[in-house]
């Protein structure tokens, strides 16, 4: 997998950013400070390597499957199952799929991994490596060949569709205990601070959940290669994220990453190629306190905290109208002028942002 880490290229650019904030001081003589929105446009601007971004096509993506540690008793108390919740997204019955509609983002479901068979859908994509992983705690989830598969499979995703920006989330029983185990050996941070805590959490599930997972984590303690530990750990959601993050940084798209899944693989990621991360913001669906310490790790924010309890990437649509906005004050903003440039004059030929779109930059570094 270190192969990968010299496809993608850090969105550093010192004069491209000068012209960004001389751009937005323009615009705060008459609007006045703009506050959180700035510092956003800016990092649209880097993402894009443009003085205006634009996006294209969004694409909501939620990768769904079941994990092996879920037998060991911690699906019990789940209100639904992997395939409902899906089947639920698919027919528009989630809050996820109304704010996806009405914001015209294009929302697709990925079985990577469901226990049960699920009907095909329009909006359903089957890239199903098995019917759920194995427990973590008695060997393996995955192999390291269904690892790297799920890996290869979420890049060609994310290399097949269309736009510019991935709004990604991970779901399913056991995904959230399966990703902060993830994040807990890579972070080398205690994997209770990744765990749901607080008035909402009854104390004898956590009692009931924290040894099958420290066990689990007992059992892989030698393994600290990425890609080993999510195969140990992971999940087959986690994994087909991981190659989405590692195609839509190498595209120059941004990433709106929701949920514990989705910073597990972040994690996996910006351990593969450090550079992923210039490419994301962050975004929530659940107000958990272990969701606090992930985003910690990548000392990021979310964009919104509605406080909800929500657990498939609904707080990302929640937060797109911001990111539009954002990118919308150095876009289409009037100053008085002519549109003026994409790029500002002074930058080198070889080091000039471009004004095409976003997708294209870097699509056939896969």
């Amino acid at each position: 997998m270190s192969s990968y880490q010299h496809l993608i290229s850090p969105t550093a650019n010192a004069l491209l950013e000068v012209a960004l904030r001389e751009k937005l001081l323009r615009r705060s003589h008459t609007t006045g400070d703009l506050g959180e929105l700035e510092p956003l446009a800016i990092k649209l601007g880097l993402i894009q390597n443009t003085l205006k971004p634009s996006f294209s096509a969004p694409q909501v993506v939620v990768f769904a499957a079941d994990h092996g540690i879920a037998a060991d008793g911690m699906g019990a108390t789940a209100k639904q199952s992997t395939h409902q919740l899906v089947r639920a997204l698919l027919a528009s019955q989630m809050p996820l799929s109304v704010f996806a509609r009405i914001q015209q983002l294009e929302l697709s479901v990925v079985d990577a991994g469901i226990a049960e068979t699920v009907s095909t859908h329009p909006r359903l994509l089957s890239r199903k490596i098995a019917h759920g992983t194995r427990s973590s705690r008695l060997t393996f989830a995955m192999s390291l060949e269904q690892a790297h598969g799920a890996i290869r499979a979420g890049m060609e995703i994310g290399d097949a569709m269309a736009g510019n920006a991935m709004l990604c989330s991970g779901i399913g029983l056991g995904s959230e205990q399966s990703a902060a185990m993830v994040l807990s050996r890579l972070a080398d941070v205690p994997i209770r601070d990744f765990m749901p805590q607080g008035p909402g959490t009854q104390s004898r599930d956590f009692d009931a959940v924290m040894p099958v997972l420290l066990g689990a984590m007992a059992r892989h303690k030698e393994l600290n290669d990425p890609v080993e530990v999510l195969a140990a750990l992971g999940g087959f959601e986690i994994a087909m994220l991981v190659g989405l993050m590692l195609m839509a940084s190498g595209k120059r798209q941004l990433i709106m990453v929701d949920g514990l899944a989705a910073c597990a693989a972040l994690a996996v990621s910006s351990r593969i190629s450090p550079a992923v991360v210039d490419y994301c913001v962050f975004c929530r669906s659940h107000a958990h306190s272990g969701l606090d310490r992930a985003l910690r790790l990548f000392n990021a924010s979310a964009l919104l905290e509605l406080g909800m309890e929500s657990l498939d990437g609904t707080g990302s649509t929640l937060a797109w109208p911001l990111v539009r906005s954002a990118a919308a004050l150095l876009t289409e903003v009037a100053e008085g002028e002519d549109p003026g440039p994409s790029r500002p004059g002074e930058l080198s030929p070889t080091n000039r942002p471009t004004d095409l779109d976003a997708g294209s930059a870097g699509a056939s570094a896969f």
